[in-house]
């Protein structure tokens, strides 16, 4: 069975966090591997993409983007072949029937959405995006299809935990020269080392743009295996690959 997470304040707009649970791969992928740029089989990934899909909203159409961990963000209007995603790591559409889906193998997803406006967005917020503004351009991307970010509710799904996510120093001293209160969001390691609160940082960055109604879901993708894929854990695995989950939105069609 496929596992869809769901928030508090998105609970009337269609939406879901998918871990690895369900889906039709293998190996290293196990499980409901969505990820076109894995070494997964093909035809396994394009089925699993359905299985989430219809997870959410039978026979909708699903878009993505193809993630390059910038700020930038697209406005999707109607469905797009795998060939022509464009290079984007965030999109909001006002649509009905259409899924947006970001994926995440420890970066920190966000779904977002205006009910009464009917505009929703889906934003994937690695460290260079998420310091980059990509939730903030988000929001203004939503409010440029008529939403309001006073009504705007987020949601931040399954991603690395604090306590799973050791960086340097040197790291924080990147986001403490963005902002000296970045301080907050790292705790002290092992020498010359930290442990980031990446999930925390997105959400003070939202609740910075005037949003009021933040849910943090608190799953630890690194330290759960059997439920999500980790990018960190495959690395210190040796493990030849990783696999991604889904996280989708959408107005109901």
């Amino acid at each position: 069975m496929i596992e869809l997470l769901r928030a508090q304040g998105l609970e009337n707009v269609p939406h879901g966090f998918a871990g690895r649970r369900g889906g039709v791969s293998g190996g290293v992928h196990a499980g409901l591997n969505v990820g076109l740029g894995s070494a997964d089989e093909r035809e396994a990934v394009l089925r699993n993409r359905d299985l989430a899909r219809d997870a959410l909203l039978p026979g909708a159409t699903l878009v993505t983007v193809h993630q390059v961990h910038s700020p930038d963000v697209v406005t999707m209007t109607g469905g797009i072949a795998e060939g022509d995603r464009p290079a984007a790591d965030a999109m909001v559409t006002d649509r009905p029937g259409l899924v947006l889906g970001i994926l995440t193998a420890d970066c920190v997803p966000v779904l977002f959405a205006d009910a009464q406006a009917g505009v929703v967005g889906a934003a994937h917020a690695g460290w260079k995006g998420a310091i980059g503004g990509v939730t903030d351009r988000t929001i203004e991307a939503m409010v440029a299809l008529g939403a309001d970010r006073s009504r705007i509710a987020c949601a931040i799904g399954p991603c690395i935990g604090r306590l799973s996510y050791e960086v340097t120093d040197d790291f924080a001293a990147h986001f403490a020269e963005d902002d000296g209160a970045n301080e907050r969001f790292f705790t002290a390691g092992r020498p010359g080392h930290c442990q980031f609160d990446i999930a925390a940082y997105v959400a003070a960055r939202l609740a910075g743009a005037g949003i009021g109604r933040i849910a943090m879901l608190d799953e630890d993708t690194y330290s759960q295996p059997d439920r999500f894929y980790s990018y960190r854990r495959s690395c210190h695995r040796s493990e030849s690959d990783y696999g991604r989950q889904i996280s989708m939105i959408a107005l109901p069609g």
